[in-house]
């Protein structure tokens, strides 16, 4: 059966850095299929991660308390139908709300699959099968931008969804016919219903109220109930015998900076390629297809070296290669504040190249960081709570640029004559995303060595 557990999780695990990076290709056929201004766009992209993020860790938690395969079944049963109805949407309006739910999907699948993974394989076999995992999401970043933008330019946007739909099918009947019995670590323990909707509402909140300050009046009231309400779930965990998220471990710097660093990374990058999407298609007048294959350039750089940063960061201090990381990071996204209508493409694949050095150096050393700062009976809290941080991070970087977007292209659709409205947002976006990053580099390098906490676990 673990042969079996191993494919249904790791095309799981394919699925959804895929299906990400090549609707960003396919967003301004989206736009033009169905007349929708700058904001809408944005839309199409956020609600998705909205989505997820709010609901990762309720069903992560749910996950370990009522049955792993249960929830990532449900998941995966919920993801493929609305890939299937996200390729029929008829309006923009039908595929966003198609994408809400798509996201709920894709919750319940990031809160299980690795955690069952690490439950059905050996110790001696975990770091391999774990290995195959990671290489499945970045193989997936790396084709999304490909396959993405063929399918867009040659059939068009909505074969994106049918494929998943297609590939999803095939983890259905695995996990359904081939994955047998269940898997669950918190018997005798209790669900925390009032900190999974203190968590969900807060959550919504704090993110529409940032992408929608420019949009609408009633806003900056949302993001300050947004606020109130992760406050008072704050103080439901730590007053919660059995939480959804273990604050406590929130008090050893080591965990709590490496977390930070992460939400701060995510907050700064997962936009780059929406935004380069709209730059190469719209400003340069460049088909789906090509600007896949320039968009190529970052995620093939951090397939190629994150395991080579891992093994690294085996050797070195991790907050050493993970701040390089980060500061690199912040030298492409300033480099991407200054391009322009004429900027040499090669120019654009070279910055992509810098970001994507950035990323493997980063990523794999902090995620080294944060598991060697915990106990090994907190493993699977620790790898929820980053994988938390990556989804509120990106929800949050596209809310950033939904602000922007509002502030400068409201009620505009995206099309060539609104390239200078366009080119002012990215310009602005990317600036904050450096100024992110530069302050992410002092959290990076403030978290404390790391070997000394191994020396005392």
């Amino acid at each position: 059966m673990k042969k079996y557990v191993l494919l249904a999780a790791t095309l799981a695990s394919f699925l959804t850095p895929f299906m990400g990076s090549a609707v960003n290709l396919a967003v301004p056929a989206i736009g033009r299929e169905f007349h929708l201004e700058a904001l809408m766009l944005n839309w199409i992209v956020t609600s998705y991660l909205l989505a997820s993020s709010v609901f990762l860790l309720p069903f992560g938690r749910a996950a370990d308390l009522y049955g792993r395969k249960k929830v990532f079944l449900a998941g995966i049963i919920t993801y493929t139908l609305l890939s299937l109805l996200s390729g029929l949407a008829t309006s923009g309006e039908m595929l966003i709300l198609f994408r809400i739910l798509h996201g709920i999907g894709g919750a319940m699948i990031f809160g299980t699959g690795v955690a069952i993974l690490t439950g059905v394989f050996p110790p001696q076999e975990r770091g391999k099968v774990l290995g195959i995992n990671v290489a499945a999401v970045y193989t997936g970043l790396s084709l999304g931008p490909v396959v993405g933008g063929f399918l867009t330019h040659q059939l068009g946007w909505r074969y994106i969804f049918l494929l998943n739909f297609l590939l999803g099918l095939i983890v259905v009947l695995v996990t359904v016919f081939k994955l047998k019995g269940e898997w669950r670590d918190g018997r005798g323990e209790k669900y925390d219903p009032a900190g999974a909707v203190l968590y969900s509402l807060g959550m919504t909140a704090l993110m529409y109220g940032i992408a929608a300050v420019n949009s609408a009046p009633h806003a900056p009231w949302v993001l300050l109930l947004g606020v109130v309400l992760l406050a008072s779930f704050i103080r439901q965990e730590l007053r919660y015998r059995y939480p959804l998220l273990n604050l406590n471990l929130f008090r050893n710097l080591v965990f709590a900076f490496s977390n930070l660093a992460a939400l701060i990374h995510y907050s700064a990058t997962f936009a780059v390629g929406f935004l380069l999407s709209l730059y190469l298609q719209v400003v340069r007048g460049l088909d789906a297809q090509t600007a896949g294959f320039i968009l190529l350039a970052q995620p093939i750089l951090m397939a190629l070296l994150s395991p080579l940063a891992g093994r690294l960061s085996d050797r070195v201090e991790p907050r050493l290669l993970a701040s390089l990381g980060m500061a690199l990071s912040f030298a492409g996204l300033f480099l991407f504040s200054l391009i322009n209508k004429t900027t040499p493409l090669w120019t654009i694949m070279g910055y992509l190249v810098l970001l994507g050095i950035g990323f493997a150096l980063f990523s794999s050393p902090n995620t080294n960081a944060v598991m060697s700062a915990v106990e090994k009976r907190y493993y699977g809290v620790a790898s929820a709570t980053l994988g938390t941080m990556r989804l509120v991070g990106q929800a949050l970087s596209m809310a950033l640029v939904t602000f922007f977007f509002g502030l400068y292209l409201k009620g505009t659709a995206i099309t060539p004559a609104a390239s200078p409205l366009l080119l002012k947002s990215m310009h602005i976006s990317f600036l904050l995303f450096a100024v992110l990053c530069a302050g992410g580099v002092f959290f990076s390098l403030a978290r404390g060595e790391v070997r000394e906490k191994e020396g005392r676990l």
